[in-house]
């Protein structure tokens, strides 16, 4: 975890475990660590509207984004993913690496976190680096969600 973030969580009271683990790049590599670490396993997908907007969608890894349904509901007619360049510009990581912990550096991205990560008691996240995970309970998530000052919302994907 880069020293930045672990500031930020000390900072505003955020507590978590810590897990390191061999590096997984996608949702679908990381299934192991569903043995490993308790809570909900998340995905989450830095996307970019027509327009120029950004997105992070934090959501359980198991569930598909209805990515039109999504598009309408924040008023865009097409999302597609965010390139490389800008998820590093906007919020400071890699592709692999994405989590809703990259919000601490956020620039122009709002924040839509499923309904259903939302109301898990424990859930996992990258701590912006793909060979660690943060297991967070859901009053420390809540404590993060809060301390953001981007654009967020809490929606039923």
């Amino acid at each position: 975890m880069d020293s930045y973030l672990e500031t930020y969580l000390e900072n505003h009271g955020i507590h978590y475990k810590l897990h390191s683990h061999k590096a997984v790049f996608s949702a679908k590599e990381s299934g192991f660590l569903k043995d490993i670490i308790p809570g909900m396993s998340t995905k989450n997908l830095f996307l970019k509207s027509d327009n120029g907007e950004f997105y992070l969608v934090c959501m359980n890894e198991d569930k598909r984004l209805d990515i039109k349904a999504l598009a309408k509901h924040i008023g865009h007619g097409k999302l597609h993913f965010g390139s490389a360049e800008a998820l590093l510009q906007e919020l400071h990581i890699t592709p692999g690496s994405v989590s809703i912990f990259g919000m601490i550096y956020a620039k122009n991205t709002a924040l839509i976190v499923d309904k259903d990560l939302w109301n898990a008691d424990i859930v996992s996240f990258h701590p912006n680096i793909n060979t660690e995970t943060l297991e967070i309970r859901h009053t420390d998530l809540d404590i993060f969600y809060n301390s953001l000052s981007c654009k967020k919302e809490i929606f039923e994907l």
